[in-house]
């Protein structure tokens, strides 16, 4: 093994040695220290080198926040076996399309998502099927047998920094979700990056109520973890429950996407509390509920940009340091913005934002072509567009227009997707589908139907299109229209149906 190997599973060995006996996961069946969460997560490796699962091979997880899930993460580390975690919200159809893709050895569920994918062990060839707990169910063995096995799991000499360690889902844009691939090497650099950014240290206690398949909250979990701070775990997140848990533990830091921060400062003031622990609050929040938490609480927004591609933030500051700017470069990356023609363009002038540094993600899941396009130049070309102030902030403009997406609570939608979904029914014959500003998600999906069939309703789109996939990427409006625009093309023209529908959600 190389001198300069350091892997996430050693960041464990060294808080265990560092933190030892201070918390680290926290929920709601008691707590685990660093020692007894290494002990855990050799335990756990061992039963899975037990089933001959080796380095490379991949384990799909499709469950809610569990303790089993973080410790799956630390075996993971160890040997050397790729983590995919799958969004619990996507449909059945959905998910098995990711799954086929991934190809893994083991497939994990919990109780909440057994059933809906509970016919997949005669149907998907995955070698071993596990659920969460001390409960096996049908075909799903209980995982928590796999903790008994009687020898220790070596660590592999192969496993390295640069090593593969995660694929976290994107929005997708060609049916199935494109998946970056995040290194051990990725997610330190970013672990470093946070704990340097907002001086994170092990006296800091981390609310790990969103789901941990998502980017954010697994980059929180761990930097809080890298700082020897604790995480306290929730299968998924509820406002009332939150405060609590704050309160209870002195939380001093969670992530939050629309409405996750207005409705905890809600269950606040309903229970009387101003949280009077939190220091940090991260994430993707409108001016109103940022300045309500301002108001009520001792802590600091902190807002930025990043990607899963870029294993969370490339620009980060306090919301309150420069309103409305997404932050100043991080100390790991460097960022440019360029026309299309990979020029840079001048302080002011809006261009595609660029990235590069150890953050930057490995590349897409099985998607080489797709890679080296985003790759091209040495760069990673984020497909977002944002405009440099005189003072080296980073202003989010909006995304390229052929990569147009829509973040509904955080989440990531295509419109293409959704457009696609809406021309199955039958009447339809364009669509056009884009983001519009929305109160309680920060941003909401709107559609526009041509359609000269006068017995469709907006009800009947919307509840087509959660029928068909994920939930979060329906409409919240609907608006009807004998002509789309079009532009010379015969296209459908965005930007005009844009400007005609756009302000009317």
């Amino acid at each position: 093994m190389s001198v300069h190997t350091f892997t996430l599973y050693d960041m464990l060995l060294r808080n265990a040695a560092q933190f030892g006996g201070r918390p680290a996961v926290i929920q709601e069946h008691g707590q685990v220290d660093f020692r007894e969460f290494l002990s855990r997560v050799d335990a756990l490796a061992a039963g899975l080198a037990a089933l001959q699962i080796r380095k490379g091979e991949h384990i799909c997880i499709l469950a809610q926040n569990h303790p089993g899930y973080l410790d799956l993460y630390g075996a993971c580390a160890k040997l050397g076996i790729l983590a995919y975690p799958i969004n619990w919200r996507l449909t059945p159809e959905e998910s098995r399309r990711i799954v086929e893709r991934a190809e893994p050895s083991m497939m994990v569920v919990d109780p909440t998502t057994q059933p809906a994918v509970a016919d997949w062990p005669t149907s998907i060839g995955i070698a071993h099927w596990y659920t969460f707990g001390p409960t096996p169910s049908g075909p799903f063995a209980a995982f928590d047998t796999l903790y008994a096995a009687a020898e220790s799991a070596n660590v592999s000499d192969t496993v390295i920094g640069d090593d593969p360690f995660a694929v976290i889902s994107t929005a997708a844009v060609d049916v199935v979700p494109r998946g970056a691939v995040l290194t051990h090497n990725n997610l330190l650099a970013a672990n470093l990056q946070t704990m340097a950014c907002m001086g994170l240290t092990e006296y800091d206690c981390n609310l790990l109520a969103l789901p941990l398949f998502h980017v954010a909250a697994l980059g929180a979990a761990f930097a809080t973890m890298h700082a020897g701070g604790a995480n306290v775990l929730t299968a998924r997140f509820d406002a009332a429950q939150a405060v609590q848990l704050v309160d209870a533990h002195n939380v001093t830091y969670l992530t939050s996407f629309p409405p996750v921060l207005g409705s905890i400062l809600d269950a606040a003031e309903a229970a009387g509390s101003r949280l009077p622990s939190l220091k940090h609050v991260v994430g993707l929040e409108g001016p109103d509920v940022i300045g309500r938490l301002h108001a009520s609480t001792q802590a600091q927004f902190w807002t930025g940009f990043g990607q899963a591609e870029t294993s969370g933030f490339i620009t980060l500051q306090r919301a309150a340091e420069r309103p409305g700017a997404a932050g100043r470069v991080a100390p790991l990356c460097r960022v440019r913005l360029v026309d299309e023609y990979d020029r840079e363009v001048p302080v002011g002038t809006p261009g595609e934002i660029l990235a590069r540094g150890p953050v930057v993600f490995q590349g897409y899941y099985a998607q080489q072509q797709e890679t080296d396009y985003t790759f091209r130049g040495g760069w990673h070309h984020t497909g977002d567009v944002g405009r440099f102030d005189e003072d080296g902030y980073l202003h989010y403009v909006g995304r390229k227009p052929e990569k147009e997406l829509i973040k509904p609570g955080g989440e990531n939608v295509y419109p293409a997707e959704v457009e696609t979904v809406i021309m199955e029914i039958p009447g339809v014959s364009a669509a056009c589908v884009f983001g519009v500003p929305d109160a309680q998600w920060g941003e909401a999906i709107k559609a526009v139907v041509e359609s000269g069939d006068g017995g469709l309703s907006a009800g009947r789109i919307i509840d087509h299109v959660a029928g068909r996939i994920a939930r979060y990427k329906k409409p919240k409006w609907v608006e009807f229209t004998n002509a789309l625009p079009r532009t010379d093309a015969d296209a459908v023209d965005r930007e005009a149906v844009k400007s005609r529908w756009g302000q009317e959600a």
